[in-house]
């Protein structure tokens, strides 16, 4: 088919007009995607973002700032949902000096206390922790974390169980490691020995402290006990 010569000449002003918008159109997209808004010819970088510092633990006063980190770190390990109150023993420290510290997480308020550790950790009844064993029949003391469990009447009275959640005490159950009182870790013992007698593993406090650490760690709270030095 012809086209005569009006229109050829129509349809080309089309075309022109056409290219025009599309260049216009073109035009007023172009320079806010790829021209910076500054003008300098350089690309605008990204605003900057300030580097979150790592968090560190702060001890609360009188406790190792190592075995409090590492405390710290087996609540989260081992997904303790109690998170107010926490035990922390530092066997490092002699019987004759207070160091089970009893923490308010949410204060950084903090109790401590004198508490025996098991003969088998102190074969020469020094007053020392030299060594921890997770073994039935060792009489020692383990180290890591443990939770506390129900309420019983034993030898010495009311009593607190404890379950062990690492593999360094996950005995702590079937040895009947436990919290309780006893004669040899009243006050007077200092006096007369310089030192705590020794359990077979339990956590033993004075029949006056053993209900103040009981009252607020129970209901599956944790202890976590170790030695650094």
């Amino acid at each position: 088919m012809s086209l005569n010569r009006r229109e050829m000449l129509r349809l080309g002003a089309m075309g022109a007009a056409g290219a025009i918008l599309s260049s216009a159109a073109s035009s007023s997209v172009l320079p806010s995607v790829i021209m910076p808004a500054s003008g300098t010819g350089a690309p605008v970088p990204p605003a900057p973002v300030a580097p979150q510092p790592m968090f560190q633990p702060a001890a609360p006063g009188g406790i190792n700032p190592q075995l409090f980190a590492r405390a710290k770190a087996a609540l989260d390990q081992h997904q303790i949902r109690a998170r107010d109150w926490m035990g922390v023993v530092d066997f490092s420290i002699p019987s004759h000096d207070p160091r089970f510290h009893v923490v308010d997480l949410r204060s950084g308020e903090v109790e401590t206390f004198r508490v025996a550790h098991g003969s088998g950790s102190d074969p020469r009844h020094c007053g020392y922790v030299e060594r921890f064993s997770n073994d039935f029949g060792s009489y020692a003391s383990s180290n890591g974390a443990y939770t506390t469990g129900d309420y019983y009447h034993g030898k010495y009275g009311l009593s607190m169980k404890t379950h062990g959640r690492d593999w360094t005490n996950n005995n702590a159950e079937a040895r009947a490691i436990v919290i309780h009182n006893a004669w040899y870790a009243e006050p007077d013992m200092i006096a007369t020995h310089g030192k705590l007698g020794r359990s077979q593993g339990c956590f033993a406090f004075s029949r006056e402290d053993q209900w103040k650490v009981m009252r607020k760690l129970a209901g599956g709270r944790m202890i976590y006990a170790d030695k650094l030095a």
